[in-house]
């Protein structure tokens, strides 16, 4: 997992949810007719319902065009990893393994 700008921030408001995680987000960018899409959704789901304070947010690559560009996301599912104050720490493009997904919230928690 990577990140291209290691300084930017998400807001619950950007996602469209009510709040981010206490400890972290782990927010998957989908689409609807994606396969891989469905296992890291799982995947993070799993994750998330393991550890206390994170959350996983599903977001819908064709109805936030302007977000998707905004963070040069070009493929789904790709997945960040935000810390509690919502800054991107990870960035990963495929579905992840779960060992993964864990590694990079160990680096954020």
């Amino acid at each position: 997992m990577t990140e291209r700008n290691p300084t930017r921030r998400l807001s619950a408001a950007d996602l469209a949810v009510a709040r981010l995680g206490e400890r972290a987000t782990l927010v998957q960018f989908s689409t609807a007719f994606c396969q891989p899409c469905r296992a890291t959704r799982g995947v993070l789901r799993q994750v998330g319902g393991m550890v206390d304070g994170v959350l996983h947010v599903e977001v819908d690559a064709e109805d936030r065009l302007a977000l998707v560009r905004d963070l040069g996301i070009e493929a789904t599912p790709t997945v960040l990893v935000l810390d509690g104050g919502g800054r991107i720490v990870r960035r990963a493009v495929g579905a992840p393994r779960t060992v993964d997904v864990i590694a990079a919230l160990g680096e954020v928690l």
